[in-house]
């Protein structure tokens, strides 16, 4: 029985002593906090690439809008050179009428000329050559005398009335071709600006269309970016998720093995207690010997309950970080300036508009129009027109130019365009494509229009 007892105990040491190999988990629990760590960093990186996302977004909204504002100011434009081409054909159809009133006046001061030349040489052949008094007193009688009177009287009022009409056809024929030419003129130059203005909307929607394109690529590659940062966040989190089952396999094992060694002494003991209860014949020694055994085992039993407990201590992860995520000049020139901030967003480009009350009154405004329009506001009158306001005060160099100073485009044709500027790059003024806006001079379409003209009102 001694024997048998020093077998169970030997074989509890071995079992304690192999549970004790297995108390360290292939995986350790400390690893999670470092990958719990690397997670914080990607969910940060993701949040940004969150952030870049939606302000890309917000941009491309811009730029959708601002195209919708292009397409809108090209589609009213078309319609001005549809309307400018049917009266363009009005106005040739009224030239050829002109041509045809001219060709007939030409005609009839041609005809009076052959009637005066007739009567020149009518009064030629019966002594025209004579002088006025010599006719009349010539008269044989006083009946010839009145008759001769008469006739002379009758082809001078006829000559005269034959020269006035000749001056006043004369005169109408000057005017008639003078209205031609100044219409034709009229029209070239409408022409030539209708034609340069469209130019001038196609070139800002390709700019537009080109920065949306770039925004749209710079927003797949961030969502990419996003998705590539997700992916390995859900493979850090799957690792996590691996090593905490790992543990808690582990400790199950090892809980599963003190139970084993649990029951393994409980038996022993209730087989130790039933040996001494029949062997009342055994002697002093055995007895003595049998409780050497019975605390051998009780301190195994201790020593084993003591490893237990401090491999379950080791093998309970760390207490993990928690995780985060990084949260992410003068008073006329600033009236000047400031007046025409009310039609922002709410005007509409219009060739030859701002200078009626109409006009102003539905933001319908042409460049040089709100130009002149925004400084009268500020108590100063400037012309209305592009090549008449580079006059409208002194030139100064660029690099000094000042909240308030007219800048010039070359758009359509130099000198094309006018805004004011109002400081950091930017100027406001009425775009064929937007109406009256703030515009950026510093880079895009504005950037290579800008000729360095730069006029300081006086």
């Amino acid at each position: 029985m001694s024997l048998k007892k020093k077998l169970i105990v030997l074989n509890t040491t071995i079992m304690l002593g192999l549970g004790s190999a297995f108390a360290i988990p292939s995986v350790k629990a400390e690893s999670i906090t470092d990958i719990q760590s690397q997670r914080t960093g990607i969910q940060s990186d993701i949040s940004e690439a969150e952030q870049v996302i939606q302000q890309l977004k917000k941009e491309q909204s811009k730029m959708n809008a601002q195209i919708a504002q292009i397409e809108s100011a090209m589609k009213e434009n078309d319609q001005k050179i549809k309307d400018t081409e049917q009266e363009i054909k009005d106005t040739e159809k009224d030239i050829e009428s002109l041509k045809k009133e001219i060709k007939a006046l030409e005609e009839r001061i041609a005809k009076r000329e052959e009637v005066l030349k007739e009567r020149a040489l009518s009064f030629q052949e019966s002594g025209g050559d004579v002088e006025y008094l010599e006719v009349v007193l010539g008269s044989k009688s006083f009946g010839e005398f009145v008759n001769r009177v008469g006739a002379v009287a009758t082809i001078v009022e006829a000559d005269q009335q034959i020269l006035s009409e000749q001056e006043a056809d004369k005169a109408d024929l000057e005017k008639k071709q003078a209205t031609v030419e100044k219409k034709l003129q009229s029209l070239k130059d409408m022409e030539v600006e209708l034609k340069g203005m469209q130019s001038q909307i196609e070139d800002q929607k390709a700019e537009t269309v080109n920065m949306k394109a770039k925004i749209e690529k710079k927003e797949s590659e961030t969502e990419a970016l996003k998705q590539s940062l997700e992916n390995k966040d859900a493979g850090l989190e799957a690792q996590i998720a691996s090593i905490r089952e790992n543990i808690k396999k582990e400790e199950e094992r090892k809980a599963s093995e003190k139970a084993d060694l649990d029951r393994a002494a409980e038996e022993v003991n209730s087989s130790n207690a039933s040996s001494e209860e029949s062997s009342s014949s055994s002697s002093e020694e055995s007895s003595s010997s049998s409780k050497g055994e019975a605390s051998a085992k009780s301190s195994s039993k201790a020593e084993s309950s003591s490893n237990l407990s401090k491999n379950s201590s080791a093998a309970k992860p760390a207490a993990s970080k928690t995780e985060t995520s990084s949260k992410p000049s003068s008073a006329n020139t600033g009236s000047a300036i400031t007046a025409g901030y009310k039609y922002i967003g709410n005007s509409t480009y219009k060739f030859g508009g701002g200078r009626t009350a109409s006009d102003i009154a539905n933001g319908l405004f042409d460049c040089s129009g709100f130009v002149a329009w925004a400084y009268k506001q500020a108590g100063v009158n400037l012309p209305a027109s592009t090549d008449a306001l580079k006059g409208a005060g002194r030139q100064v160099s660029s690099s000094q130019k000042q909240p308030g100073d007219l800048v010039f485009f070359n758009t359509y044709k130099t000198d094309g365009h006018v805004g004011i500027y109002v400081g950091g790059g930017k100027f406001i003024g009425s775009q064929s494509s937007t109406g009256v806006a703030i515009a950026n001079m510093d880079s895009g379409y504005w950037a290579s229009k800008f000729n360095g003209r730069v006029v300081r009102v006086n």
